[in-house]
């Protein structure tokens, strides 16, 4: 007996080393470390307050990138568990049921949603819940001179084909190069915007699980290049990245936020259709609130309650937009259109409702606004008009459709791109604002 009783201990200790996880909890989240480093527990945290009224608290497991949250509710203990591996591994913990909700910094891949597809549509608003923007910030040593690069450019780096500063108008010394391992979904939307098809990233790169850890190695290697989440800047310096002929972007509020920065993201929920349990389905709910977002906003990360901003405009903005927009602001959102269709996507859909909110907290109305639509590069300019024109249409009685009716619209062709030639960015309606 004493023998049968030993070896119990022994498994069960066996089990929490290799990170099988034996501490029962209410609710469990997978995945992205983006998410799961600070911002799930954040809003975790911070929905288990509104919920009880009590503050929760917050302990490691054991296992590294994993936290508790525990907080009592009438006499019974609610325990949180947030597991931040990286996005591909939460998608395998919801598929084996191990995870009531799946943190991702990427979106689902086609691949994944049609696996998925007997259980959910992870493509529909009851299942993608777009909780964050991010920008996938590009850094360097402080002292590096190098102050922005093209996106082509910052390939041929991460592919070793540009191995020294001086290349780029830095000093000449050899590039160390740092990335996020292969579980990650910043890896992935980097290999994605980044390296594309084109390139593959070079053998010497150094690999990172966490986005902090990365940030600070650089920050303290003159040689270094990395990238990182926004949230996980911290003593690096930023570079400003362009695409194709439009200008170079450093992320900010407005780039970011209205998702014009090159390499801004966005950072999702996942659950399996419509959350049922009152845990999964309440934090959801936080998580999109006015007051989610001021976590995020906390968190480091871009907040989606719009905000209305001057932005800096820059010598190829044409004298025409100057005197369009001279009495407005722009609010820190654009609505976006799934991809090969004429229907707003998921957060635009979300971004409806926000705008209708803003008024409503600003005390301005319908008459206060004004939406102007973009077109990508076309082979006439009455053509790029005509589609600028229908996509802030659409936008227009979608507002309409939630209450703010006749809003002025306006299409501005495919003039000022934000992204190279064909990029989907570039096909977006802004909303500015009055600004008296």
């Amino acid at each position: 007996m004493r023998r049968l009783h030993s070896f119990k201990i022994v498994t069960l200790l066996a089990m929490m080393t290799h990170g099988i996880h034996t501490l029962a909890a209410d609710l469990q989240i997978h995945g992205s470390n983006t998410v799961g480093a600070t911002l799930a527990p954040m809003l975790v945290s911070g929905y288990l307050e509104q919920l009880t009224g009590t503050a929760p608290a917050l302990k490691p497991t054991g296992r590294e990138n994993e936290q508790l949250i525990t907080v009592a509710d009438n006499g019974k203990q609610v325990k949180v568990m947030v597991a931040a591996h990286g996005s591909s591994t939460g998608y395998k913990a919801l598929v084996e049921g191990k995870a009531d909700i799946w943190a991702s910094s990427r979106p689902a891949k086609p691949t994944e949603a049609e696996q998925f597809r007997n259980r959910a549509d992870l493509t529909t608003l009851d299942s993608e819940h777009v909780i964050a923007i991010d920008g996938l910030a590009i850094l360097v040593h402080p002292a590096n001179p190098v102050s922005r690069l093209t996106i082509d450019t910052l390939g041929r780096i991460y592919a070793g084909q540009i191995r020294n500063w001086s290349e780029v108008g830095g000093p000449d010394r050899p590039i160390r190069l740092y990335a996020r391992d292969d579980r990650s979904g910043t890896w992935d939307t980097f290999k994605s915007l980044v390296l594309g098809k084109q390139y593959t990233l070079a053998p010497s790169a150094v690999r990172y699980e966490s986005n902090d850890q990365l940030s600070d190695d650089v920050s303290r290697d003159p040689a270094g290049i990395g990238f990182a989440g926004l949230a996980s800047v911290r003593n690096s310096k930023v570079l400003a990245i362009s695409e194709g002929d439009a200008p170079a972007l450093k992320p900010n509020q407005l780039t970011v936020a209205s998702e014009d920065y090159p390499l801004s993201r966005r950072l999702f929920m996942y659950t399996p259709g419509k959350p049922d349990g009152k845990l999964a389905a309440g934090l959801i709910d936080f998580a999109l609130s006015s007051e989610g977002q001021k976590l995020v906003a906390e968190s480091g990360f871009i907040s989606q309650n719009p905000i209305a901003v001057k932005p800096e405009f820059d010598n190829s903005v044409p004298q025409s937009f100057h005197r369009l927009t001279a009495q407005y602001r722009r609010l820190t959102v654009n609505f976006r259109f799934a991809e090969g269709r004429t229907k707003l996507d998921n957060k635009a859909l979300r971004d409806l409702r926000r705008v209708g909110h803003y008024l409503e907290q600003t005390g301005k109305t319908a008459d206060d606004l004004m939406l102007i639509g973009f077109a990508d590069q076309q082979s006439n300019e009455l053509r790029a008009q005509m589609i600028s024109e229908l996509r802030a249409l659409s936008v227009r009685k979608a507002l309409g459709a939630e209450g703010i009716p006749d809003v002025a619209y306006t299409g501005y062709g495919h003039y000022m791109p934000v992204g190279g030639r064909g990029s989907q960015r570039n096909g977006r309606v802004e909303v500015w604002v009055l600004s008296r």
